[in-house]
C-alpha cells in the first residue's frame, strides 16, 4: 500500500501561530487542517479523512498505514484563508452564465458547464490571476464546445494557508473585467438551433455515379449541436446552376447556407467562384488550419455561407467544426477570427 499526504505548506504558513504540528497519538479529539489522501496503486486514490474530521482513537492505525506520524492543526490569523476557502472564493468570483462549481477538495474547486454550449473564457484574466502567486487558475480553451458536466476550469490554492489579500487581488481583477465587458471571465454561451440549406456540387454525385457522402456527415455535425439541415439539393459542376441553387436556398429563409464539394483549385471545381458570383461577401477563402484549409466562409445578405472542402466528410475535426459553433453562438466572424485558427490549428 502506498500513501500520500497533502502537499506541504509554505514556510511562512508553518509557524506556530498559524499551523500547529502534533503527533498522531496526540491528535485525538482535534480537527484535521486538511484532507488526507490515500493511494493504493491501480486500485484507489481518494480522501481517507476530509478537512475538519475529528480524529478518534480508531483512526490512529489508519493514519499510520498511510505513513502519518504527525498531523497539522490549523490556527488561522485574521489575514489568512484556508486553501479550501480561498479556492471557493475564486470560483464564486469567476463563474458566469450556465456554469456551476463544486465543493473544494485539497484546495481545489472544479468549475463545470451546465449546458451544451461554447466556452467564454477570458485568457487575460487567467494570466493576471496566475501572476499573483499562491493561487492558480487552469482552464480549457476559449470557443470550445462543452456539454453538461464537462469541466471548464479549476481554481487552486498552492499553499495550505493563503494570504487573504491574494484572493482579494484576484477578485479585483475579475471585478474590473466584469465592469469592462459586462460578463464574467468564465461562462458558457448557449447554441441557437438553426436551419441550414445545403447544396452538394459535383457532376459525379448529381448524376448518381457515386454516392453522396457529404450529406450524412454534415447532418450529423449539425444535429450534434442542436441544429439541422432543412433541405439538401444537388447540382452539377456548372457555375450558373450552382449560383441559381444558392439564390434558391437564400430565398427559402434558411439561417445558414452550406455548399459542399468543388472547393479545390481543380479546373472543374466551380464552387468558390459560384459563391462569389451569387453576391456573397467573402470573409476568407482558405484557413490556416489543417484539416480544413480550403474552407470558404462569407455572408450572403447577412446569412452565413460556407464552402465546405472534402475533409469535412471524413475528418472528425476540421475548421468547419471550429467555426460552426461560433455561428450557432451568434458570433459575426471577421478575417481575424480566421487568422487566429493557425495558432493551435494543426490537428493531423
Amino acid at each position: 500500500m502506498t500513501s500520500s499526504g497533502h502537499r506541504p505548506s509554505n514556510e511562512n504558513a508553518a509557524d506556530s501561530t498559524r499551523l500547529r504540528e502534533v503527533k498522531v497519538e496526540e491528535a485525538i479529539g482535534l480537527r484535521l487542517a486538511h484532507d488526507l489522501t490515500q493511494i493504493v496503486p491501480g486500485q484507489f486514490k481518494g480522501c481517507l479523512f476530509p478537512k475538519g474530521h475529528i480524529v478518534t482513537r480508531e483512526d490512529i492505525p489508519k493514519l499510520k498505514d498511510i505513513g502519518k506520524e504527525h498531523l497539522y492543526v490549523i490556527e488561522l490569523a485574521e489575514t489568512d484563508l484556508h486553501e479550501d476557502d480561498a479556492a471557493l472564493r475564486m470560483a464564486a468570483a469567476l463563474c458566469g452564465d450556465n456554469v456551476t462549481y463544486g465543493e473544494p477538495r485539497e484546495g481545489k474547486v472544479g468549475i463545470r458547464s451546465e449546458i451544451v454550449g461554447l466556452t467564454s473564457i477570458a485568457a487575460e484574466v487567467v494570466h493576471e490571476i496566475n501572476r499573483l502567486g499562491d493561487i492558480a487558475l487552469a482552464t480549457v480553451l476559449n470557443h470550445r464546445v462543452v456539454r453538461p458536466g464537462e469541466g471548464l476550469a479549476a481554481t487552486r490554492a498552492i499553499p495550505l494557508i493563503v494570504p487573504e489579500s491574494k484572493v482579494r487581488d484576484a477578485e479585483k481583477i475579475v471585478e474590473y473585467y466584469r465592469g469592462k465587458h459586462g460578463v464574467a471571465p468564465i461562462g458558457v454561451r448557449p447554441l441557437r438551433s438553426m436551419k441550414a440549406g445545403m447544396l452538394t456540387t459535383g457532376t459525379e454525385v448529381y448524376t448518381g455515379r457515386i454516392e453522396d457522402k457529404f450529406g450524412p456527415a454534415v447532418r450529423a455535425k449539425l444535429e450534434a449541436l442542436g441544429s439541422e439541415v432543412a433541405e439538401h439539393r444537388f447540382a452539377p459542376d456548372d457555375r450558373h446552376t450552382i449560383v441559381n441553387d444558392i439564390y434558391y436556398l437564400r430565398e427559402q429563409g434558411y439561417d445558414m447556407i452550406l455548399v459542399t464539394g468543388g472547393m479545390s483549385v481543380d479546373p472543374d471545381d466551380r464552387t468558390p467562384g459560384a459563391i462569389a458570383a451569387a453576391g456573397a461577401d467573402i470573409v476568407s477563402y482558405g484557413t490556416p488550419m489543417l484539416p480544413g484549409s480550403m474552407l470558404l466562409f462569407g455572408y450572403l445578405r447577412g446569412v452565413p455561407i460556407f464552402g465546405l472542402p472534402g475533409c469535412v466528410m471524413y475528418d472528425p475535426y476540421t475548421s468547419f467544426d471550429v467555426l460552426l459553433p461560433r455561428i450557432l453562438a451568434g458570433d459575426t466572424l471577421a478575417k481575424e477570427d480566421i487568422v487566429a485558427l493557425g495558432y493551435g490549428g494543426l490537428h493531423r
